[in-house]
C-alpha cells in the first residue's frame, strides 16, 4: 500500500493577498474605536490557533478585541457571551455558531445596530444574516477524510463515525463529504455516534464501537477531540494500527498519535487564518462598509459568492515535521 501523503498548502496565498488589500484600504482611517470579538463554539485546543491568529490580526491592525469560548460548548453559554459582549460595546464579532437557529436573533440584533457578524468554522444559512462565511468547506474536509480512509483500508471494511453533533452544519457536511468519498468502495459505515461535544463520551463511544462489533476496521473522528479519543481507544485496546483512524484538526494529542501510528491521518482546517483574516474582515466591514469590503473580498470567494475558504490540509507521518515547523513559525504551540 503506498504511503499516505500529506498536504498543508491550505488557501494561505489568497488570504494573505486579501489581508494586504484590506490593510491598504484601511490605511489612514481611524480604527481607535474598534473593539472586536471572536466567539467560538467550545474551549478546546483546536481554537488556540484561532486565538493566536485573531490576536495577531488585532495587533497588526492596532485595534482592541477579545477571544471568547464557552467552557463546555453549551448553547446558553455562547448566547450569554454574545449578549455580554454587546453590552460592552463591541463593534463586530466572528462566531462559530453552536446552533444556526438560535444565533439568528443575536445576528439580526447586531445587524440592526450596524455591528458586522462573520460566520467562521461552521457556515450559517443565508437568512441568518452573517456577512460572509470564513472557514473550511466542510464537505471538502469530509471528502479528504474519506479518500484517506479508502486508502488506509484498501477500499474495504467497516467504519464508525464519531461526532460531536448531529445538527451542526459543519458536522453534517463533513459526514456527507466522507460518505461521498466512500461511494463505490466496499467500505460500510455501520454507526454514527454522537458525543455532544463531550470528549469523555467520545472516548467511551470509540471504545464501545469496536468492543461490541469486532468487524470495525476504521474510525472517523469528525470533531477535533474525536481523533484523540479514537487514538486513545485503539491504543488502550492494543489495536493501534490495526483499526485505522482518520481524525480532524490539529489537536496536539492527534499529532502525537500520528507519530505513534495510532492515527493514520488528520484532515485540517486553518483556524489561525479564521482568527487573523476574521479580525481584518470585521474592521473592513465596520470602517469601509459592506459594499466596499465585499468588492475587496469578491476575487477570493468560492462559487457560492459568500464563502471565503481557508482551505483544507492533510497531515500524515510523511509531513508532520513540516506541519509542526509551520505552527512554530506562526507562534502556535
Amino acid at each position: 500500500m503506498p504511503t499516505l501523503q500529506g498536504d498543508i498548502s491550505f488557501n494561505d496565498d489568497n488570504l494573505n493577498k486579501l489581508d494586504a488589500a484590506i490593510k491598504a484600504a484601511l490605511a489612514g482611517k481611524d480604527l481607535s474605536k474598534l473593539d472586536e470579538a471572536m466567539v467560538v463554539n467550545v474551549a478546546v485546543d483546536y481554537w488556540n490557533a484561532g486565538k493566536v491568529g485573531f490576536n495577531k490580526g488585532l495587533s497588526d491592525l492596532g485595534i482592541k478585541g477579545t477571544f471568547q469560548a464557552p467552557a463546555n460548548g453549551r448553547l446558553d453559554q455562547q448566547l450569554s457571551i454574545i449578549q455580554t459582549l454587546r453590552g460592552q460595546g463591541i463593534t463586530g464579532f466572528t462566531v462559530s455558531a453552536i446552533d444556526p437557529t438560535a444565533i439568528k436573533a443575536p445576528i439580526a440584533s447586531a445587524n440592526k445596530a450596524g455591528i458586522p457578524v462573520v460566520a467562521i468554522d461552521s457556515p450559517l444559512p443565508a437568512d441568518d444574516g452573517s456577512a460572509l462565511y470564513l472557514g473550511s468547506l466542510n464537505e471538502q474536509l469530509g471528502e479528504k477524510a474519506g479518500a484517506a480512509m479508502k486508502q488506509v483500508l484498501g477500499n474495504k471494511g467497516e467504519v464508525v463515525i464519531l461526532t460531536g453533533s448531529l445538527t451542526a452544519s459543519n458536522s453534517l457536511e463533513r459526514i456527507a463529504g466522507f460518505k461521498k468519498a466512500l461511494e463505490g468502495s466496499n467500505i460500510k459505515i455501520t454507526q454514527t455516534l454522537n458525543d455532544g461535544t463531550d470528549a469523555s463520551k467520545a472516548l467511551s463511544n470509540a471504545s464501545t464501537s469496536f468492543q461490541t462489533d469486532p468487524n470495525v476496521t476504521g474510525l472517523y473522528g469528525v470533531y477535533s477531540y474525536d481523533g484523540p479519543a479514537a487514538g486513545q481507544a485503539v491504543t488502550s485496546a492494543g489495536k493501534a494500527g490495526k483499526i485505522k483512524v482518520i481524525a480532524s484538526d490539529s489537536d496536539p494529542q492527534t499529532l502525537k498519535f500520528i507519530q505513534s501510528g495510532a492515527v493514520q491521518a488528520t484532515v485540517l482546517q486553518q483556524p489561525y487564518q479564521q482568527g487573523y483574516t476574521g479580525a481584518y474582515l470585521l474592521a473592513a466591514f465596520k470602517v469601509l462598509g459592506k459594499d466596499a469590503t465585499l468588492a475587496l473580498v469578491k476575487p477570493y470567494l468560492e462559487s457560492d459568492g459568500t464563502t471565503l475558504s481557508t482551505g483544507a490540509g492533510v497531515v500524515t507521518q510523511s509531513n508532520i515535521s513540516d506541519y509542526q515547523a509551520m505552527l512554530t513559525q506562526l507562534g502556535i504551540g
